[in-house]
């Protein structure tokens, strides 16, 4: 089975009810430090935190003193990053991300930008209340529901970009960065998928 993990940042209020759903999913509740104050607000205990430490709260640390504690004092990467590789090193094969857009724009785009990195070692996807992110640089298959919100956003110049199961195909096309043509497409069916030779896209899908 998958060893599949919720990692929760410190950024937007998550609605309880979608948090403990995403949580009683995951095999392990990661925070990345002030995530442990928005995963209790949501009713949700976290079994592990890292980072440096520095915006978790003394309530959270009383109420999360059985939580396993990881403080990393290295000023040059960011909590996510942190996470991240400790999740890496303990050899999880999927990361599901909330929690780390809405509060800040800069901090919106830098999260996704350092999941991009991490993209190939570790099978990613951010998740708010009726949308996901995955980033994509090799092809993949999506369930999804019928008319259904999907927008392909390059993060480098793509290559070989092939839609199918989507209101508006594409075959073999060339992306590149800066455009718009892949934003609002809609999902027909059941499934969709997407191909991609060279690159790297965000797939954005609502639920």
């Amino acid at each position: 089975m998958p060893r599949q993990i919720l990692l929760i940042g410190n950024g937007r209020v998550l609605p309880a009810a979608w948090l403990g759903a995403l949580a009683k999913k995951a095999s392990l509740v990661v925070c990345a430090d002030g995530g442990a104050d928005r995963a209790l607000a949501a009713g949700v205990h976290p079994d592990v935190i890292i980072g440096d430490l520095d915006s978790v709260s003394s309530k959270a640390r009383k109420r999360c003193a059985n939580a396993q504690w990881i403080a990393v004092a290295d000023q040059n990467n960011t909590d996510l990053e942190k996470a991240l590789n400790w999740i890496l090193r303990h050899n999880y094969s999927s990361c599901t991300l909330v929690g780390f857009d809405g509060n800040r724009m800069d901090f919106s785009f830098g999260n996704l930008l350092v999941c991009a990195a991490y993209a190939k070692k570790l099978a990613l996807s951010f998740a708010g209340p009726g949308w996901q992110l995955f980033p994509l640089f090799k092809t993949r298959r999506f369930a999804c529901l019928p008319k259904k919100r999907v927008s392909l956003i390059p993060l480098t110049s793509c290559q070989g970009i092939t839609l199918t199961g989507l209101k508006y195909p594409l075959k073999n096309a060339r992306v590149a960065l800066g455009t718009t043509r892949t934003l609002s497409n809609e999902t027909i069916g059941k499934t969709f998928s997407v191909t991609i030779k060279k690159g790297l896209l965000l797939v954005y899908l609502e639920d």
